[in-house]
């Protein structure tokens, strides 16, 4: 969410040799590689530690490029594991994208890695790529032992001249690009710029012989992060991670945290000027939510965009425009065996766009939430940062400064209202 609003087969024995001669190729290669094979084909236990959700393309003027440089590229990963494979996207991409070389490591501090930590990714064993235009690409699965809690670095060289079609805009992380070169194996980066969105990058999965789950937050800038601390690792999801990790009880299912936050994005229809807002929710959630490695819930926090831009004449009717969508989220969840949790819309009133009648399906829709029963639980955030004395308003002390967006005291505070028998209950 942002702080504007966005107004608005013919012969009939020449298919059966076509095919015998295919299987035959795949039998020898079969025979070629078996454990490449079976290696990929291999359901391990992979759940996502990290992702973030792709937009784009960005307007031309304010699109990133780049010219024969690495990117070093900043994750922070929610849970740790053993093993680690990347999931890259040109999914707004017109042409193919070429991946020049892709290492991942465990950062020391701002681009240097720990010595001994990177690791080359492969794609199919490849160590060159070139990702089809609206495609993603997931790597092949490496040994690399991941810390909960660690810093990681995805280093991609990008060969010649590329454009960022796809890109997270809002990461509140400081990445990094070379100067000219390929730079993705050593563990040092000379730094050309920084970068303060990620390009390519989408998840980070781990896996381990500990079984683990995955939450993913769908949700606005208030998911996204903004206002909070750049580089403190203060959004929502991050707390409740962190609080994941001290207080779950011994013995309980580790839970990755992955922040499928998009300023400015809306639960029901598209920003169409603010590309990077990216589609709604109902249209992203296949590839945003069900796509997630080890996905077992979902926290939705979305709507109030909805809110803040809906024609007047539109608002008599909205909360419940709203709560259909809701609907339709629980159940595509319920198809795959996720838990639906519902999170209220917190207060602002004091925002630039603010307006009663506006505040009023924001309550309407908070009522439904908290009265209807369709999410498995509610993560009641309203009532976490509102003040008391004006339930209209954030309290003071987590106001991040337009009376919308919350500081890291009201990200914590959010944080810490969700129930964690969420996670430990069958």
């Amino acid at each position: 969410m942002s702080s504007q609003p966005f107004r608005d087969l013919a012969h009939p024995t020449r298919p059966r040799r076509t095919f015998l001669r295919g299987a035959s190729a795949v039998a020898a290669g079969l025979a070629l590689a078996p454990g490449t094979m079976r290696q990929a084909l291999a359901a391990d236990n992979w759940t996502a530690t990290w992702g973030t959700a792709p937009a784009g393309p960005p307007p031309a003027a304010s699109a990133l490029a780049f010219n024969n440089q690495t990117l070093r590229l900043i994750a922070h990963a929610s849970i740790g594991g053993n093993r680690v494979r990347v999931r890259l996207s040109n999914e707004m991409g017109s042409t193919a994208l070429q991946i020049g070389a892709a290492w991942i490591g465990v950062v020391d501090a701002d681009a240097d890695l720990i010595a001994g930590t990177n690791r080359q990714l492969t794609f199919g064993g490849r160590t060159g790529v070139a990702i089809a235009a609206g495609a993603p690409l997931l790597s092949d699965p490496i040994d690399l032992f991941v810390p909960a809690q660690a810093d990681l670095a995805v280093s991609l060289y990008l060969p010649g001249n590329v454009t960022a079609a796809t890109v997270h805009d809002a990461a509140y992380q400081t990445s990094f690009v070379s100067s000219a070169g390929n730079y993705a194996a050593t563990a040092a980066l000379p730094v050309a710029n920084g970068l303060y969105s990620w390009p390519f990058l989408t998840e980070i999965d781990i896996a381990s012989t500990i079984p683990a789950g995955a939450l993913v937050a769908l949700g606005d800038s208030l998911t996204d992060g903004a206002f909070s601390s750049g580089n403190g690792n203060h959004r929502w999801t991050d707390c409740l991670a962190r609080r994941l990790q001290a207080e779950l009880p011994a013995g309980s299912l580790p839970v990755g945290v992955v922040n499928r936050g998009l300023g400015g994005n809306r639960l029901l229809g598209d920003a169409s000027n603010t590309p990077l807002a990216g589609k709604d929710a109902l249209e992203r959630f296949d590839r945003d939510v069900l796509a997630t490695a080890g996905v077992r819930y979902l926290a939705v926090l979305l709507g109030i965009n909805d809110i803040v831009n809906a024609a007047s004449a539109g608002l008599p009717t909205l909360a419940g425009d709203i709560a259909a969508g809701y609907m339709q989220l629980i159940a595509r969840a319920r198809t795959r065996g996720i838990l639906a949790l519902g999170a209220t819309l917190p207060p602002f009133e004091g925002f630039v766009w603010y307006a009663t009648a506006r505040d009023n399906v924001r309550q309407q829709v908070n009522a439904w939430i908290r009265g209807a029963g369709a999410f498995d639980a509610v993560l009641d955030f309203d009532a976490a940062v509102r003040d008391p004395a004006q339930p209209g308003r954030l309290l003071a002390a987590y106001d991040g400064g337009d009376h919308l967006h919350m500081n890291d005291l009201g990200y914590e505070a959010v944080a810490a209202s969700v129930p964690l028998g969420i996670f430990t209950a069958g």
